[in-house]
């Protein structure tokens, strides 16, 4: 999931792992693109892909906006957003540990 990220530009890819810590999810990957419809092609190509080379289904949440669009896979769940978006919640910021980052 963060390779595929990786290749389609998503920008400062943060990966978190959850195990033992939440019941959500196993992983969470925080990352960015550079405008809305960037934000929007990611979700969507990472959705079609999860679906026809994995067989897994992914619900999505924002995409109409395209400010913060959540997929949630089952045991991984990615937020893509505008970079101004991200900076404003700070959504890493609660789960890394001491203010670290897990950047791949």
């Amino acid at each position: 999931m963060v390779g595929f990220l990786e290749e389609e530009k998503a920008e400062e890819l943060v990966q978190i792992d959850l195990r033992g810590r939440s019941q959500i999810a196993d992983y969470m990957v925080v990352c960015s693109g550079r405008s809305t419809r960037q934000v929007t092609a990611l979700a969507e190509k990472l959705s079609d892909t999860l679906k026809q080379d994995f067989g897994r289904f992914s619900k999505m949440e924002g995409k109409a906006q395209g400010d913060w669009v959540l997929l949630d896979t089952g045991d991984v769940v990615v937020h893509i957003f505008r970079p101004e978006v991200r900076e404003f919640y700070q959504l890493e910021k609660m789960w890394l540990p001491g203010g670290t980052a897990e950047l791949d």
